[in-house]
């Protein structure tokens, strides 16, 4: 009769990501950072009914992508859709080594540590994951997270606050050439190089920190 007071008891992976970003004392100097640039391909767009495929992932330190500190994985699904194999190329049976969902999410949180999250329309890829952690009774992702489509509308002359830029559109913008489009690790890629473009402009008129940053995100981190 007396479970109900009982406290929660999580996984150790899941106690280590909260630790990582809770007691970080990298935050308050930009050039200690470690940003991770991500991007998921999926089954589809609905949070849920479709499932992630693949994670990937690179880090940014000192406004340098760290091109040795990337990350990969291919998950095993039940949930397919053959449709999107026509963007993303992954097959139900394909030659990648894939991994359960959960040990996906274990190595996945090992490698972010305490980074701050860097996505283009990260609501999206973070939803996509916080759903796969629900299913296994954790989650939301504790991670400090930027939206390179914000940051873009933040910097660029104009009203666009209600305008949603493709990454394709910011890659044309910022003379970035595009390869391993519609692949998580090439995408991750792409968006670092958006990042890095983005973060530049920036700081020709202003001090570049953390905080001002994640300001020009409107949603995220609230």
């Amino acid at each position: 009769m007396f479970n109900i007071f009982k406290k929660k008891q999580y996984p150790i992976y899941w106690k280590k990501h909260i630790d990582a970003v809770k007691n970080s004392r990298n935050y308050s100097s930009y050039e200690n950072i470690r940003f991770v640039c991500l991007d998921t391909e999926t089954t589809g767009f609905d949070y849920d009914n479709d499932r992630i495929l693949c994670i990937g992932a690179v880090a940014i330190k000192n406004n340098k992508i760290l091109v040795s500190d990337s990350f990969e994985v291919y998950i095993q699904q039940e949930v397919f859709n053959k449709e999107t194999v026509k963007i993303h190329g992954i097959r139900r049976n394909g030659t990648e080594k894939k991994v359960s969902e959960e040990e996906a999410l274990i190595q996945f949180l090992e490698y972010l540590d305490d980074a701050v999250i860097i996505a283009h329309h990260t609501k999206f890829d973070l939803t996509m994951i916080n759903e796969a952690l629900k299913r296994l009774k954790i989650g939301p992702i504790k991670s400090r997270q930027l939206d390179t489509n914000f940051i873009h509308k933040k910097i660029a002359p104009g009203n666009l606050f209600h305008k949603h830029f493709s990454l394709d559109e910011l890659c044309e913008i910022y003379n970035i050439k595009m390869h391993d489009r519609h692949t998580a690790l090439g995408d991750a890629l792409l968006t670092a190089y958006v990042f890095l473009k983005l973060t530049y402009k920036y700081k020709k008129n202003n001090i570049l920190n953390l905080t001002d940053l994640i300001n020009t995100n409107y949603y995220l981190n609230r």
